[in-house]
Parts: structure tokens; sequence; C-alpha cells
């Protein structure tokens, strides 16, 4: 193997980002893995310190990395939030608590290690997207709407940054069987059950908890990533996971919007 490369994988005290850290470390990269509370986790990489949604948190972690090893060779943007609950329910607090971290906070991090990257001609940003960034969910149309937001996020600085020597690349997970079912933030008033849509909430969240428990293994999903970080894949974007949903996510390409959207309300139980 080549010389090892620094890694900063965000949200790794868990799930695919736990899986993520301890693959690139057992494949002798120096590692730093980060969470917000960082002492209630061990692991045999560097853990540190970092809340994408707080400047200060963001910039004070780079430069810590960058005090110790000099340089950072790639990122994992992959801390995010997942709420769930209706549109409507959802207030503008809580939509803003998930672009903060889903979307702003990985823009934070890129901000805070491109300069580096670029004086040194090379490097790499792997951004953690999902297959609901191509396919609207309901009930986690929040948590959608940032992965679609990634989505393009992603598109445009991998085409800014190309002549720099830097490589950008999204990966889009299906249903992993991670922490994220107990993770998973509710929106306050769609748990209500006062609301309207209380009953339609509990039955569809209960069928995404019922896949993501039967999700493919986060080990999967971290490979894929190692081979984007080490060289092997240099694309602008993967997809990885349970093949019915990429196959899904796929026909939307193809199928017409509107039998698409009448087939997912189908299968959902929201075609009244």
């Amino acid at each position: 193997m080549a010389d090892p490369l620094v890694i900063l994988v965000t949200g790794a005290s868990s799930g695919i980002g736990r899986s993520t850290a301890d693959l690139l470390h057992a494949r002798g990269h120096r590692v730093y893995g980060t969470s917000r509370r960082p002492a209630a986790h061990d692991a045999p990489w560097s853990l540190v310190q970092l809340d994408v949604t707080d400047d200060a948190s963001v910039a004070a972690c780079i430069a810590a990395i960058l005090s110790a090893e000099g340089r950072i060779d790639a990122v994992v943007n992959n801390a995010g939030l997942v709420m769930a609950g209706a549109v409507e329910d959802t207030a503008i607090d809580e939509a803003r608590r998930t672009f903060e971290t889903n979307v702003i906070g990985a823009i934070r991090v890129a901000r805070a290690v491109l300069p580096g990257m670029r004086a040194r001609g090379r490097g790499t940003i792997v951004n953690m997207g999902s297959l609901a960034g191509k396919v609207g969910m309901p009930f986690q149309g929040l948590y959608s709407a940032s992965k679609f937001a990634l989505e393009g996020l992603t598109e445009a600085l991998r085409q800014e940054v190309a002549g720099q020597g830097i490589a950008v690349s999204l990966v889009a997970p299906g249903d992993t069987a991670t922490p994220v079912v107990e993770n998973r933030v509710r929106v306050a008033a769609s748990a209500d059950p006062a609301s309207p849509y209380a009953a339609d909430f509990t039955r569809v969240l209960a069928m995404y908890e019922k896949d993501e428990r039967a999700g493919s293994p986060p080990a999967g999903v971290a490979a894929l990533v190692a081979d984007i970080v080490e060289g092997r894949k240099s694309g602008p974007r993967y997809t990885v996971g349970p093949i019915a949903q990429r196959v899904m996510v796929a026909a939307r390409n193809v199928v017409p919007g509107a039998v698409f959207q009448w087939g997912m309300s189908l299968y959902f139980g929201l075609k009244r």
C-alpha cells in the first residue's frame, strides 16, 4: 500500500461512520473520527470532538488535525440528522436544524479543508448522501430535501475544484442496518396524536424502521468509501445497498413521474 492517508470521518461514533473509520484504520491510514461527545465512545483511531453545526467547533477540529499531521488528505462528510414527520407539521426550527447538519455542516467542513488540499494539489471529499436524495420519502421530506440539496452541492463542488487536483464524490446508501432507528428525530407535531397526519405517520415510520433493521450491513458502504478515498474509484456518484431499492431509484428516470408517484403512494398506503 502507498503511504498512509490522513483521513477525517465526521459522525464516526456509530453506524456507517464508525464502520468506515474502522476499515480505513485497519488499512493502515491515520484516521480522525468525530463525535459531538467523544468521551462517550472508544475507538482504535483518534476520536475528536466536532459539531458540524458550529463554526468554531469545525475550525478548532481542523486546526488540531493540521497541527498534529500537517495535512488532511481526505474527508468523509458523514455526520447527519434524520428528521421524520409531515412537512406541514415541521417547525421552521426543525427544518433549519436538518439543513444545518446535513448540508451546511458539509459546507463548513469542506471550506475548512479545501485551502490545504488546494495548496498540495490533491485531496478527496466524499459526501454521504442517500437514496432518499433521489426520491422524496413521505414523512421524511426534510431529510429527503437535505439529501437532494447535497446531491446538487456535490456536483457543483466537484466541477469547481476539479482543476485543483481535488476529487469530490457522493455515496448514496439505501437502507443500512445502523442505529438510525434509535437516533431518528421525530417532528414534535407529527408525534402528537392530534396531528391530522398521526396515523399515517406512525404506520409509514414503522415500515421504514422494519426495512432499516433488515438493511444491508454498513461494511458495504465503508468498502465503497475506502475505494474512493484510496483512488480506485473516482466517479461523481455511487449507490450502494439493497438492490430492490437501487432499482426503484433508477426506475424513476424511466417511469413517468405521475405513475412513479402513484406507485409510491400505493406502497405506503397513502393513495385514497
